[in-house]
């Protein structure tokens, strides 16, 4: 494979990046840096012992839902976008493989998350700093806990890519949501059709709790507000998990986009 083959979807992903600043998305972080300075002048003032607890609470779940957002309603229009105003067909009609469009989509709207969340973090610990006028050792698990979202980002924005391949931004929003409901609880789904004894139940919920991304696995909020060490066995196992789901819902979505009749 040649260096120029290799680096058409980087290409697209550079273009899709830049789409997405055109689009203002990360005007976001305005709101949240001014959200977190607030929050932490307002916890400072009216309470003792647990200002960090909260900012780090508030922060981290702002930036996974942020992120969580931006991942959605970003990813289930990067190929509904391109065929709407028919940009795709041009750029098809190049030397441009579908799956590449689609790995540089993917990679352009991943580095936006990327840029995004980093940004939020420098707020997040701007506000931490104010509040405590120190770091501690234990802050690192706030880090862990940052890549982990970044690890969950990767996963909705590859099921919302994959979403949009066949279908309208409506549905794809709906059935990335739906998978991220049902990925979010799904310890608690199979722990339900064990506790019923009801073979077919069971193994219904088995079968979602295995096929399904188990999101709840990337939560690392509470562990980083109370300072609490995150395995390094956790860390390992959920980059490896997120890299494996994510490769193989991108071949899907290759799979299915290739075999579309754009016409």
């Amino acid at each position: 494979m040649s260096a120029a083959r290799i680096s058409i979807p980087g290409v697209v992903a550079v273009n899709a990046y830049r789409e997405a600043i055109r689009d203002r998305v990360l005007y976001n972080l305005i709101f949240f840096a001014l959200m977190m300075f607030g929050a932490a002048i307002l916890v400072g003032q009216i309470s003792i012992g647990i200002e960090r607890l909260v900012i780090v609470n508030l922060g981290l779940s702002a930036i996974s839902l942020i992120g969580l957002i931006m991942a959605i309603f970003i990813g289930v229009g990067l190929v509904y976008k391109e065929i709407e105003k028919r940009t795709l067909y041009s750029l098809l009609a190049k030397p441009v493989r579908r799956w590449e469009f689609l790995v540089g989509k993917y990679a352009g709207l991943l580095l936006t998350l990327a840029v995004n969340t980093a940004l939020m973090a420098l707020g997040l610990a701007a506000a931490l700093y104010y509040v405590s006028r120190h770091f501690e050792r234990s802050d690192f698990s706030i880090l862990v806990a940052i890549y982990f979202i970044l690890l969950e980002l990767a996963l909705v924005t590859a099921l919302a890519l994959f979403f949009s391949c066949f279908s309208s931004p409506i549905l794809s929003t709906l059935f990335t949501l739906a998978i991220y409901i049902t990925g979010t609880f799904a310890q608690d789904i199979r722990e339900f059709g064990e506790v019923t004894k009801n073979p077919v139940l069971l193994g219904m919920t088995r079968a979602l709790y295995y096929l399904l991304p188990n999101f709840h696995n990337f939560n690392g909020i509470a562990a980083a507000a109370y300072g609490d060490k995150i395995p390094a066995a956790l860390i390992v196992q959920n980059t490896l998990y997120a890299l494996l789901y994510v490769s193989v819902v991108l071949l899907g979505a290759s799979a299915v986009f290739s075999g579309r009749n754009l016409k």
